[in-house]
């Protein structure tokens, strides 16, 4: 096999290997099955994304303090990560990241983000708009449900803003997992999906 075809290989032989050892270090809590999924997929309210009118990060504070000097970005990246080193001041000086997006490995937290599965600024179109600033930070911070996770940071910024309809993590061997996630999320945050944005995920889905 040529390099270049090996390198072509690459992702999915680490798809593979994710899928046999379970990506433990970087599964968030509370994913459902697919069938669960697809039950709170169904009560979802379907509306048109409202407007982005007033919109910005700041009316969702996030990574706020978890415990002692913690926030919930370094919480996430010490959940997400393996061997993870930690500062006095909790910033992670060393560890392994596996971002089950892209099936790429970090060894510095730089090269990581902390991706909001269901964006910020969909939250703001499909009814977070008219929630309270505390209500937001709740859902920015939320670590108890499967919407935090560390990724490879370009493939989180390729993502911004966008819905599954628009945008799928590069394995394709994720979407599952992804699309059980975002309903997840959406389910309990009671948030709205546009016509689109349900057919994507019902088709996500249907590869589980």
């Amino acid at each position: 096999m040529s390099a270049k075809n090996a390198l072509r290989t690459l992702p999915l032989v680490l798809a593979l290997l994710l899928s046999l050892v379970g990506v433990a270090n970087a599964t968030p809590p509370g994913i459902p099955t697919a069938a669960t999924a697809r039950s709170e997929l169904a009560s979802l309210t379907v509306a048109a994304d409202g407007t982005m009118t007033g919109y910005s990060r700041d009316l969702f504070p996030h990574w706020h303090i978890v415990s002692g000097t913690c926030d919930t970005r370094e919480t996430v990246l010490k959940r997400d990560g393996t061997n993870v080193v930690t500062s006095a001041s909790c910033s992670a000086t060393s560890g392994t990241w596996l971002s089950p997006y892209d099936g790429a490995t970090w060894h510095a937290a730089s090269d990581v983000d902390i991706d909001h599965v269901v964006p910020l600024a969909n939250a703001w179109r499909t009814g977070a708009r008219s929630w309270t600033t505390a209500k937001r930070e709740q859902f920015a911070n939320d670590l108890s449900s499967p919407q935090l996770i560390a990724v490879t940071d370009n493939v989180n910024q390729a993502k911004g803003d966008k819905s599954p309809d628009v945008w799928k993590p590069p394995l394709t061997s994720y979407w599952c997992t992804y699309a059980r996630m975002w309903v997840a999320s959406k389910y309990k945050w009671a948030l709205t999906v546009n016509s689109a944005e349900k057919s994507a995920l019902t088709s996500m889905l249907g590869r589980c």
